[in-house]
């Protein structure tokens, strides 16, 4: 699969009062065409310093960012991408019809044009019926739809979405998430920035961790959050010896041993043990940590790096 976005050597650092601030070092990232990719960090961690330059609204202080090949700077890079930020402002007085009409004009549509891509992105995004409604009326869930409407006018092959489910409830969430699905299915690359992690989770194909300007950690979502070496074994009767080789925790109400097995052989031998202990086997799995967890756990670990060593 071929890469919708590349980035080489990006960096940013600003001026302030003589002071030099590396708000973004220097990145490298590959991003697939058809995913759904995550940018994650706590506030100050760089990541819309990071959106800014591959909008290219900033320029960058050293490195690239091209779309599809084309260098960011460029006219062609901006058509090929759809952007809803987190705090949009779109007219109050206006229909949802008309504020896309307008956008639409921004962007070079008309006529007929625009008025067919008006209606298929309202169906798409389940407005038909609330077009001529004012936006002011408009629910925190109905203006997300209706900002995905506008970010889908010019047919992205690029999508990016700022905080795209932030303060909307949870069928509301679950109404944008199957949105997001039907877009990647059409061969549109998403690149998600979020503060809410477990719909990240949910939805993302891979995730980076912005840390101070660094990227800490990248990779596959589901590989991320999955353990190899622990596992939950539960049980429907029995109770596992205290000589279980790898257990580290045994759970009495839920009936869930957790234990560390570094090869298929010692967890086959572990759950041989456990047999031969008359234990019944309801359940293996490996143990699985949620994105939050991870995310916390890198947060906490840089930091204690980078405090000064007591005296």
């Amino acid at each position: 699969m071929s890469n919708c976005i590349e980035i080489r050597g990006l960096s940013k650092t600003y001026k302030n009062n003589k002071q030099l601030i590396e708000a973004l070092k220097p990145i490298d990232l590959d991003i697939a065409q058809g995913e759904i990719f995550g940018l994650l960090g706590p506030n100050g961690a760089g990541k819309t310093t990071m959106i800014k330059l591959m909008l290219g609204i900033i320029a960058p202080t050293s490195g690239s960012c091209h779309i599809l090949g084309e260098d960011i700077s460029s006219l062609k890079a901006k058509e090929l991408i759809g952007y809803l930020p987190e705090n949009h402002r779109f007219p109050l007085y206006l229909s949802g019809q008309q504020m896309l009409e307008f956008y639409g004009n921004l962007g070079g549509l008309s006529g007929k044009t625009l008025s067919t891509r008006i209606d298929e992105v309202l169906e798409f995004v389940n407005m038909t019926e609330w077009r001529k409604l004012k936006i002011q009326r408009y629910s925190k869930g109905m203006m997300q739809r209706i900002g995905l409407a506008q970010a889908l006018l010019n047919r992205p092959k690029l999508l990016f979405l700022d905080e795209p489910t932030d303060g909307i409830d949870p069928v509301g969430r679950m109404e944008i998430r199957h949105i997001l699905e039907q877009v990647r299915k059409e061969g549109t690359t998403i690149f998600v920035n979020s503060h809410l992690l477990s719909e990240v989770e949910l939805i993302t194909d891979r995730v980076a961790i912005l840390r101070k300007g660094v990227v800490v950690k990248a990779g596959n979502t589901h590989e991320l959050t999955q353990s190899h070496d622990t596992y939950i074994i539960t049980l429907s009767a029995g109770t596992p010896p205290n000589t279980l080789a790898g257990l580290t925790h045994y759970n009495a109400e839920t009936q869930e041993v957790e234990l560390v097995a570094h090869t298929a052989k010692a967890l086959n031998e572990a759950i041989d043990a456990l047999r031969k202990h008359e234990c019944l086997l309801q359940s293996v799995a490996p143990k699985k940590s949620t994105l939050e967890e991870i995310f916390i756990g890198l947060m906490h670990e840089k930091q204690e790096h980078l405090a000064p060593a007591s005296r």
